[in-house]
């Protein structure tokens, strides 16, 4: 039944892209080398699912196979979101940083080795709503580096961003990305299918119904189609059928939502597990037992930042504002 994983994996970046043409055009613009004037930055702005971070990673990866000298890195901002943890991670990926370690090495040492870089340097900072300020204030001096900042909720990231940031970012172009339509994530899906199982065992009613379930999130789409392909092969079933994904459609959610918790960073995650284990509490509580079980807690206004993204991702939902909020995990 599968013929090749990788094209079912949430990080696989297809050859072909579909439905996203222009945006890519656009974003490649703004990079190309003999247009770049290097230190621009463009923002990337979407629903989640709607294909932001592989139209990036694509983009890049074709500027970097049509042009000498350019190096990029990716940075999740779920996982690495203070300077350091950035800056080391941004370092590795570019091959300019194999040597460092992430604990005891300043960050000066991974500023300096992105300073010294004759190269095209692009960092795409994903999930940048998340990140604490102070890196894209660092990366902004970097002369010849430029940022591609992606999130979901472009009115409240700007709208909280720090007014020098602000000042320094507010310039730089836009590429924004609506949810694909049904009939688009259709053709998204047969293209995973055309390159990851046997066609000929796949129901297009099927395709069909995995398009209505994810509604417009090629993400969530991705995901449905790899655990009926698995529940196919591990149950040597001769079709992936509707039937098929009728059956595992609740583990396809619960496995999403898991991945999205393994992502999270250490604080991130003390967060999400003080509102899970009690289902529902207020903010006071949630911030007292938050500390309670955190030796270097985060200050209140960072806080509020992961809390936002732990919303964003559909792990929690809130209500209600200030003293009277309360939180409710989703999970």
């Amino acid at each position: 039944m599968i013929t090749d994983a990788r094209a079912l994996r949430p990080e696989f970046v297809p050859r072909d892209l579909y439905h996203r043409e222009g945006q890519i055009d656009h974003l490649s613009s703004q990079l190309t080398p003999s247009t770049l004037d290097r230190g621009d930055h463009v923002f990337i702005f979407g629903p989640s699912g709607a294909g932001k971070t592989t139209v990036a990673k694509y983009t890049l990866g074709q500027l970097e196979a049509e042009h000498l000298g350019v190096r990029w890195a990716y940075v999740n901002g779920m996982s690495d979101n203070t300077a350091a943890a950035v800056m080391h991670k941004a370092v590795r990926d570019m091959g300019l940083g194999a040597d460092l370690r992430r604990e005891g090495t300043p960050t000066s040492v991974a500023v300096d080795r992105l300073r010294e870089c004759d190269d095209q340097v692009i960092i795409i900072l994903d999930e940048v709503s998340v990140m604490d300020e102070r890196p894209l204030y660092v990366l902004h001096e970097i002369p010849g580096v430029s940022i591609i900042c992606i999130t979901t909720d472009e009115d409240e990231w700007l709208a909280n961003l720090d007014e020098k940031v602000y000042s320094r970012l507010s310039a730089a172009p836009i590429v924004r990305l609506e949810k694909y339509s049904h009939s688009e994530l259709v053709d998204i899906l047969n293209a995973r299918v055309t390159h990851g199982l046997v066609a000929s065992r796949v129901d297009d009613t099927a395709v069909e119904f995995i398009a209505d379930i994810a509604a417009g999130n090629a993400r969530d789409g991705i995901a449905l189609l790899r655990r009926a392909a698995a529940y196919v092969e591990n149950n040597e079933t001769r079709e992936l059928t509707v039937e098929v994904v009728d059956e595992i459609a609740d583990d396809a959610q619960r496995e999403v939502k898991q991945r999205k918790i393994r992502a999270l960073g250490t604080h991130q995650r003390l967060l999400f597990r003080v509102i899970d284990q009690a289902g529902e509490l207020d903010a006071g509580t949630l911030h007292a037992r938050y500390e309670d079980q955190c030796d270097s807690p985060k200050a209140r206004p960072t806080r509020r930042r992961y809390l936002r993204s732990l919303k964003q991702y559909d792990l929690i939902d809130d209500d209600g504002n200030g003293r009277g909020k309360s939180y409710r995990s989703l999970a």
